[in-house]
C-alpha cells in the first residue's frame, strides 16, 4: 500500500506560479513512475506530467514549457512547478504513483487561477 500526501494548491492570479508537492509513504525505488493528473469540473481526468524512476519525463501538450516535474532529494517526493498559469489550468490536481502494477492516488489539491 502506498499513501500519497499532496500540498501546495491554492488561488493564484493568471500569470502566477504555484508549486505542488507529493510525498509517498514508501521509497521511490519501488515506484515505477509518479506524476500528476488534473480534473476540471465536467471534464475527464487528464495527465499533466509524469516522471519515471529513470528520470524520464512526460508532459501534456498544453503545459509544456510552463510546468516542470521533478523529484526530491529523498526521492520519495515529486514536485510540479507551475508557471504562467492560465484560468484553464483550474482543476483538482491528483498525484499518482505506479508500484508493482498498481496505481495509487492522492486525495487531490485544488488549483484555482482567477483574477
Amino acid at each position: 500500500q502506498v499513501q500519497l500526501v499532496e500540498s501546495g494548491g491554492g488561488l493564484v492570479q493568471p500569470g502566477g506560479s504555484l508549486r505542488l508537492s507529493c510525498a509517498a509513504s514508501v521509497s521511490i525505488f519501488s515506484i515505477n513512475a509518479m506524476g500528476w493528473y488534473r480534473q476540471a469540473p465536467g471534464k475527464q481526468r487528464e495527465l499533466v506530467a509524469a516522471i519515471t524512476s529513470g528520470g524520464s519525463t512526460n508532459y501534456a501538450d498544453d503545459v509544456k514549457g510552463r510546468f516542470t516535474i521533478s523529484r526530491g532529494n529523498a526521492k520519495n517526493s515529486v514536485y510540479l512547478q507551475m508557471n504562467s498559469l492560465k484560468p484553464e489550468d483550474t482543476a483538482v490536481y491528483y498525484c499518482f504513483a505506479d508500484r508493482f502494477g498498481v496505481r495509487y492516488w492522492g486525495q487531490g489539491t485544488q488549483v484555482t487561477v482567477s483574477s
